[in-house]
């Protein structure tokens, strides 16, 4: 079995995914805690008559859902939106820059 050296390349690039995952999770327990709570407040502020079914209700929980889309494909493809080559490459390039 491997020992793991904190100051090894693999070690940092492999804790810092599980960092990024691990926010994910929260942003998604976030997401749906938040929309329950906003929608049950809009629900008991319907009057008789009235439906909780217009897109006003809705608007919040589909633009913050479609960024959340945006940031779990970000989390778990490393190449989609500025990913780790991305990094790799504009550092290779800032380095070149300088000397």
């Amino acid at each position: 079995m491997k020992t793991i050296d904190e100051n090894d390349m693999q070690y940092r690039e492999a804790a810092r995914k599980v960092k990024r995952i691990k926010n994910f999770y929260l942003s998604v327990f976030i997401y749906v805690a938040v929309n329950i709570f906003i929608l049950y407040l809009n629900y008991n502020e319907l009057g008789p008559n009235e439906t909780i079914w217009h897109i006003e209700y809705f608007i919040l929980p589909i633009i913050w859902g479609a960024v959340l889309v945006v940031y779990g494909m970000s989390v778990y493809f490393s190449g989609f939106m500025l990913g780790s080559k991305w990094e790799e490459k504009k550092i290779k390039e800032l380095m070149d820059k300088e000397q």
